[in-house]
């Protein structure tokens, strides 16, 4: 017990650094950009036309509010593949700065995940834009998007945690990992419905793919107008914490080791 209080205090002792982490790449991303911030809305509305125009005309779906099904599984994916690409590279990315001074190492990892959520909550303008534009109607479960936001987050910085802590140690992580953000990406139904799969890889997907956890239940809440299926939420806040448990335990337990590697 007073192991945790002392890691909370030196967390607390560190949590300004933290900020400053997050609004240097914050503010890293758009620097000499004209249009700036801008960016974070207009980036997801051109790919979500784009990617409207080519899957409604390559495949006849049979989706309500595609633009808006779409823009959904799209916004999660995003931050789920950015967040834990640069949570990868947070250690060996600030490998000078640890060979100088003591500072917690998971510092660098929570201010990735915890920027790229910042730039998504901008995305979501986005999303709004869409929304109006779709004519989604606006209700009360809406309340429960930032509930949904939360998991997300929360299975991220697991899971960067365990990317950042692997990279050190194993740097071709980097080369299979992105090779696995494709297949991912292919294996959730973020431009097509999931009932056009068969039925064993519907399945596994079903159970194996936190993100279709997630996506399902924006969408059930956005597009269903429905409270998202209790099993779902549980189901994604169990792998989450998983996830962040896994992460963390296997992070500080290789962390004192960073520095021969870095």
């Amino acid at each position: 017990m007073s192991k945790m209080k002392e890691r909370l205090d030196v967390f607390r002792h560190y949590r300004p650094l933290l900020e400053q982490l997050v609004m240097k790449d914050i503010k890293l991303k758009y620097r000499r950009s004209f249009l700036g911030y801008v960016w974070s809305i207009l980036n997801p509305l051109t790919t979500m036309i784009i990617m409207v125009l080519v899957f409604s005309n390559m495949f006849r779906f049979d989706i309500v509010n595609y633009p808006v099904y779409l823009i959904i599984g799209q916004t999660i994916y995003g931050f789920v593949s950015e967040s834990t690409t640069q949570a990868m590279y947070s250690i060996t990315g600030n490998a000078a700065l640890l060979k100088k001074t003591y500072v917690p190492k998971y510092i660098f990892t929570i201010s990735k995940v915890t920027s790229s959520f910042v730039n998504t909550l901008f995305a979501l303008g986005a999303m709004v834009i869409v929304f109006i534009v779709c004519h989604v109607r606006f209700q009360i479960y809406m309340l429960f998007i930032p509930v949904i936001l939360l998991q997300v987050y929360i299975f991220c910085m697991g899971l960067g945690l365990l990317l950042a802590e692997g990279t050190v140690f194993f740097r071709d992580i980097q080369y299979i990992y992105a090779a696995f953000l494709t297949a991912w990406m292919y294996l959730t139904p973020i431009f097509y419905p999931i009932n056009q799969l068969p039925f064993e890889l519907m399945w596994i997907i079903k159970h194996f793919n936190p993100l279709y956890a997630y996506i399902t239940q924006f969408r059930m809440i956005v597009l269903d107008g429905m409270f998202p299926d209790p099993r779902l939420i549980l189901y994604g806040f169990a792998v989450s914490l998983l996830s962040l448990l896994i992460g963390t335990i296997i992070f500080m337990k290789k962390q004192d080791k960073f520095i021969l590697y870095i």
